[in-house]
């Protein structure tokens, strides 16, 4: 892709706190339009990235451009089109969810007409009259993306967005994230989830302790690589011992076993049946990011996130 067809390019981006690399020579690329997943385990430096993007954090190094505008030297230039939840976002408790963003459109000059326009695209409109403290956690986090939207940006990045969210409210999330993609948007989400962004996300960048380890569309990140074959036989503990022997990795999950990085389920009953041992379901699975990650990160010491730095999450809540 040419330089305008990036909503934002990092070149060798460094941060360093107390003596660790939060960010270690980032490259960094993430397309005009669609969902990209920016993954990679608690402390890894996705908070610490976002917020040198956005002038919150001064790199050390490197170079950083928002739609082929060089930042944070020229943001003011280019922060109209950024919309960006990094923090819990704060609103008044007792107001409700229109009035917090009739107050907010006037604080920053959007037309009146933009209130009702982001409660449409963000599912808030029948809900709009009642009191903020009132919300479920995933209405709360809707709302917050209806303020990001007052003043339309081009480009909406959401730090772990479902954090704390239950199975309803990931899901709203992340339908919300993929209507903003479809409209011409570029989203960047940061999470440690990575089965969760994998179903939304078009392209991902997966990184660890401040690198890159790869990146492109799902599909080219996920490759070629050996899924699982998932076996359903009478004696689990049996058919364990006979597949381990054969050198394949072998693991219970409930009364099924799962036979991990084998791509062909006619070798798991050929060996099984070798035995005298037949199966009652056979389901194979494809790779998904977070078993690329495992691999990318096998040897190399990126398994166990370190200690995070100042500002980057550390738990399943982090912002």
């Amino acid at each position: 892709m040419a330089e305008g067809e990036w909503a934002v390019v990092t070149r060798d981006l460094r941060k360093t706190y107390r003596g660790r690399a939060a960010v270690d020579g980032l490259d960094l690329r993430v397309p005009a339009r669609g969902v990209h997943g920016f993954l990679g385990p608690n402390g890894s430096g996705k908070t610490t990235t976002i917020r040198m993007l956005l002038g919150l954090v001064r790199a050390d190094s490197g170079r950083m451009r928002i739609f082929g505008t060089s930042v944070p030297r020229a943001l003011p230039e280019v922060i109209n089109r950024v919309g960006a939840i990094v923090e819990s976002p704060k609103f008044f408790p007792n107001f409700t969810a229109r009035r917090n963003l009739d107050l907010l459109a006037r604080a920053i000059g959007a037309p009146g007409t933009a209130v009702d326009d982001v409660l449409e695209r963000t599912a808030l409109r029948d809900r709009a009259g009642e009191a903020y403290r009132g919300y479920s956690l995933g209405m709360k986090q809707r709302l917050a993306i209806a303020a990001t939207l007052l003043k339309s940006p081009d480009l909406l990045i959401f730090d772990e967005p479902t954090n704390g969210l239950d199975p309803a409210g990931i899901h709203e999330i992340r339908g919300t994230m993929r209507r903003l993609a479809d409209e011409g948007r570029a989203v960047l989400v940061s999470s440690h989830i990575l089965a969760e962004v994998e179903q939304v996300a078009d392209t991902v960048s997966i990184i660890g302790q401040g690198r890159l380890l790869a990146s492109g569309s799902v599909a080219e990140v996920v490759g070629d690589r050996a899924g699982a074959v998932k076996v359903g036989i009478a004696d689990p503990a049996g058919a364990a011992q006979v597949l381990a022997a054969a050198g394949l990795s072998v693991r219970a999950e409930g009364e099924m076993l799962v036979v991990e990085g084998e791509n062909d389920p006619a070798r798991v009953t050929y060996l099984l049946a070798q035995h005298g041992r037949y199966v009652h379901s056979l389901n194979r699975t494809r790779a998904g990011l977070e078993s690329v990650f495992l691999e990318l990160t096998a040897g190399h010491g990126l398994g166990a996130p370190p200690p995070a730095a100042p500002g980057e999450p550390t738990g399943g809540t982090g912002s």
